[in-house]
């Protein structure tokens, strides 16, 4: 289940600000500053060619004008950073308030064509099981249509230009109760096409972010989740035999929030995270985010990053980047 021909964990980070907020909005603050990236992204990555992913976003929605060159939305032109062995984990979200996922399957194979060289995953939607907030796409309609479709039409393309590197899958977050057929019901409509071009699973997951969870409690807590994620809502769906890769995972500082306790959180999740990597199929890890959004904002969803928005690094950048090191 291992997608790198490497020994180590696959890791990678989203390396923009801007995050999504509970209200359906963005929290923003000082534009990325791409020379500061680069080099915080060097030191994450450790020595040139160890794999490690740059995770960006790009939006397909009615006003797409297919055709012509689609900018990541962020970071901004986020293949710069694809290099020293990075590559980037490139996210296509889909946003068409008309479900026009014809539009969006066109879209992404022209987003195969244009950054295919340098992207090691594709993943088709972000969070599509969300249906309350205007920033996920499961509040648009059509949008395991557009799974099923957009899987086998980014892959189609892939295989004819000879990008046999891209991996192409989708994501969610953590499914419970009835919610938890969202991936039964995705591939019970899905046809054999899909199945065999589907190459990953993706799971966004934010551990004593929005539940508290005590800190003894944590390693259990992820164990579980995991666990629970692979046989609940994978295997019942006949995608058991995926990897599944943790797409978004984070802990932000502010008031009553730490620095410490996201050292803490971050070493214990990556820990979990690489002691279950064989037994429940894990193939990687991605972090949210680099730098906050807006480090003067005491909000919730301002202060992800694991450095400040001025990019001087908190205690937890330098434990990241000792966590890929060890397992990476």
């Amino acid at each position: 289940m291992t997608p790198t021909a490497h020994d180590g964990m696959l890791f990678g980070i989203y390396p923009g600000s801007v995050t999504g907020d509970d209200a359906g909005g963005l929290a923003v603050g000082p534009p990325d500053d791409p020379s500061r990236i680069t080099a915080a992204l060097d030191l994450l990555q450790g020595k040139p060619g160890r794999p490690f992913l740059v995770r960006a976003y790009t939006r397909f929605d009615d006003t797409t004008a297919l055709g012509r060159p689609h900018a990541t939305s962020t970071p901004a032109d986020a293949a710069r950073y694809a290099v020293r062995g990075r590559r980037l984990d490139l996210v296509a979200q889909y946003q068409s308030a008309s479900g026009d996922v014809e539009g969006y399957c066109a879209y992404l194979r022209e987003l195969v064509e244009q950054y295919g060289d340098v992207t090691s995953t594709l993943q088709v939607t972000e969070e599509p099981n969300m249906t309350s907030m205007p920033t996920l796409d499961g509040a648009y309609p059509g949008v395991q249509e557009a799974i099923v479709r957009g899987v086998t039409a980014a892959k189609e393309r892939a295989r004819a230009l000879g990008h046999t590197h891209l991996r192409v899958g989708f994501n969610t977050t953590p499914l419970f109760g009835p919610a938890a057929s969202f991936v039964s019901d995705l591939t019970r409509r899905a046809g054999d096409a899909f199945l065999s071009d589907l190459d990953y699973v993706g799971l966004d997951f934010f551990p004593d972010v929005f539940v508290p969870v005590a800190a003894p409690d944590l390693p259990d807590a992820v164990e579980g989740l995991l666990r629970h994620h692979r046989r609940t809502v994978l295997d019942p769906a006949g995608l058991g035999h995926l990897p599944l890769h943790i797409t978004e995972n984070g802990w932000p500082t502010g008031p009553g929030r730490p620095d410490r306790r996201q050292t803490e959180v971050v070493e214990t999740v990556v820990g979990v995270v690489a002691a279950q990597a064989g037994p429940l199929g894990l193939s990687g890890y991605t972090h949210f985010a680099l730098r906050d959004a807006d480090s003067g904002n005491p909000g919730l969803f301002h202060r992800f990053g694991l450095m400040t928005d001025d990019y001087a690094p908190k205690p937890a950048f330098s434990a990241f980047a000792g966590l890929v090191e060890r397992f990476g």
